[in-house]
């Protein structure tokens, strides 16, 4: 395909994930440091910055190529994603580039084919060592096209079929005339940056979602995973929450739209041991016409969730 004004070409990158490969991949992002510990600059930490809408990344991890991802943003500072025991010298602050994942069944290792890959390796800058060995202080490093052709044809047909199922979308800020939005833009306290990641949780979107999708995987009632097909739903809503709580990962789950309309307005809720609460007020045959069951256990929920579901069952849910 000939690039064009309105199909530019695709940039390739190459990510290690060692120890956070779940948590990203998972959770639909890419998250780096801004600098060194000791405040230098790290190029790989720079690269965040280039990453366009559409370009693909090669997700490296444990000595394997294991997912294939696509942007579907550009980097926003972020704060540090709740990585467990990874990263803990790392500050708490970053960059994060929203970026939509799926695993391969044919997972290759770079290594064995090291005499083929090792003269399309980038002179700097490289993702690898000569002998195929992986660098600890790589996180994205950016691949040249031949590289990459190497890679697609080692993957081989997978890799289009998985490129095909992902979706690129670009989060466009939103631009309602809602009082609650235009508050937000008025203020002067915070950046930009932060105001429009305050405006897209309100629509379930940007940063939210990433923190979300960090402790959701599926809609809990309907069982569907594929995120583009899912909302991030606030518990305690947006225009009740403070700042920390309208992107506070625990304070949203992600549900499938018509569950999500039940939800936000307060026909359904849960206990926290996930037992889905039916409102008075509903009329029950819209649940069966939804197949949605009325004795539904939808898990348990953490502590965190917990305190945002009961503000949710006790302000929101119709009793």
């Amino acid at each position: 395909m000939v690039p064009s004004a309105t199909n530019p070409p695709i940039n390739y990158w190459w990510v290690n994930q060692n120890q956070t490969y779940k948590d990203e991949i998972n959770g639909g992002f890419l998250w780096s440091p801004k600098t060194r510990s000791d405040g230098g600059r790290n190029q790989f930490y720079e690269n965040m910055k280039d990453v366009s809408p559409g370009d693909v990344i090669f997700s490296f991890c444990d000595t394997r190529i294991k997912a294939i991802g696509r942007a579907s943003g550009v980097v926003q500072t972020a704060p540090k994603p709740d990585f467990g025991n990874a990263g803990i010298n790392w500050s708490k602050e970053g960059w994060l580039v929203p970026v939509e994942f799926k695993e391969l069944t044919n997972i290759i290792r770079p290594k064995d084919h090291i005499e083929q890959l090792s003269v399309y390796l980038p002179e700097k800058y490289s993702p690898l060592q000569k002998n195929g060995n992986g660098l600890q202080s790589v996180y994205l490093a950016k691949i040249g096209n031949a590289m990459a052709q190497q890679l697609i044809g080692l993957i081989g047909a997978e890799y289009h079929s998985t490129l095909t199922a992902l979706t690129s979308t670009v989060e466009i800020e939103s631009t309602s005339d809602d009082v609650f939005e235009n508050a937000i833009r008025g203020r002067t306290d915070i950046s930009a940056t932060t105001k429009s990641q305050l405006i897209n949780s309100r629509l379930g979107q940007g940063l939210f979602k990433t923190n979300v999708r960090l402790n959701e995987k599926a809609c809990r009632v309907t069982g569907v995973s594929d995120p583009q097909h899912l909302r991030a739903s606030h518990i305690k809503p947006w225009r009740l929450s403070d700042d920390t709580e309208k992107l506070h990962g625990c304070n949203g789950l992600l549900l499938a739209p018509h569950v999500d309309h039940l939800f936000d307005s307060g026909f359904i809720s849960f206990s926290d041991i996930g037992q889905l609460l039916i409102s008075s007020k509903l009329n029950t045959d819209v649940l069966s016409a939804w197949g949605i069951s009325l004795k539904k256990s939808v898990g348990k929920f953490n502590s965190e969730q917990s305190k945002f579901l009961q503000f949710h069952r006790t302000n929101i849910f119709k009793q």
